[in-house]
């Protein structure tokens, strides 16, 4: 089962809140979740986000994979440095390649 960090959309019409979510990567959007990690509010100046970073650390660890703006939200509170997504055995390949052939 893949897990995946990701933001589901809560309250009225033209008034967003998110409330950021480990669930299944399978399940939609505003589906099942496992658990609840923190909130997040863009429709406020500046942008709320409250992050329990001890869960966090503790799904990321178990190989919980961030969306893109789950990780910038996780980034801003100073828990990443890294990119998102871990790196495939294709970018690695391409990346020899590319190495190999400026070595030449």
């Amino acid at each position: 089962m893949s897990v995946s960090i990701r933001l589901k959309r809560m309250g009225m019409k033209k008034r967003p809140f998110y409330r950021i979510v480990v669930a299944d990567s399978r399940a939609p959007r505003d589906g099942r979740i496992i658990e609840t990690l923190g909130i997040f509010d863009p429709c406020v100046e500046p942008e709320a986000v409250r992050v329990d970073q001890e869960k966090a650390k503790v799904w990321l660890d178990r190989g919980a994979i961030p969306s893109k703006t789950v990780h910038r939200l996780l980034k801003d509170k100073g828990m990443f440095r890294e990119e998102p997504r871990p790196v495939t055995e294709e970018a690695v390949t391409e990346e020899k390649a590319t190495e190999e052939a400026a070595a030449e």
